[in-house]
């Protein structure tokens, strides 16, 4: 078995079910004035910490080119939190195989190895992804699907 392999699928899967989500929602619920944490906030906030747990260290995170600060006026369009999916689901399949799962995170706050840094990276996706489900189930009567693994690995097995 490939941990690696694993770990990037669920990685993908993970990132597909957000996509999925991010496609399905309507412009007036993505930016919605009722809600405190606005759709897209809580997508582009998901993907940011993917991207930077992603790193080997904390020191090492460059931020995506078209980052710019979340809690200011200007919210991600949806086309753009996509391109950064698309991003992130790339830095998956490249930094994954490469990760020293037995190193420190990398990360001060997380006093554990990388390979549970990994657990709770798509922990965190799942956690907001199952947030976003349940706000397109409630208000827009939107059904999406569960992924279990990624496609492209097991074809790629």
């Amino acid at each position: 078995m490939n941990v690696y392999k694993v770990i990037q699928s669920q990685y993908l899967a993970a990132l597909a079910m957000l996509r999925q989500v991010i496609v399905d929602c309507s412009l007036s619920v993505w930016d919605s004035p009722d809600d405190k944490f606005k759709f897209w906030s809580k997508s582009y906030h998901v993907l940011f910490y993917v991207h930077l747990y992603l790193q080997k260290a904390e020191k090492d995170f460059v931020p995506w080119e078209k980052h710019h600060d979340p809690d200011g006026d200007v919210p991600f369009t949806k086309d753009e939190v996509l391109e950064y999916l698309s991003f992130v689901e790339q830095q998956v399949v490249e930094r994954v195989p490469d990760t020293a799962l037995e190193a420190e995170s990398g990360f001060h706050w997380y006093p554990v190895n990388k390979l549970e840094l990994q657990f709770i990276n798509i922990r965190h996706i799942q956690q907001h992804t199952g947030e976003l489900y349940e706000s397109l189930g409630t208000r827009e009567n939107i059904e999406l699907g569960w992924v279990g693994f990624s496609q492209t690995h097991k074809e790629n097995e």
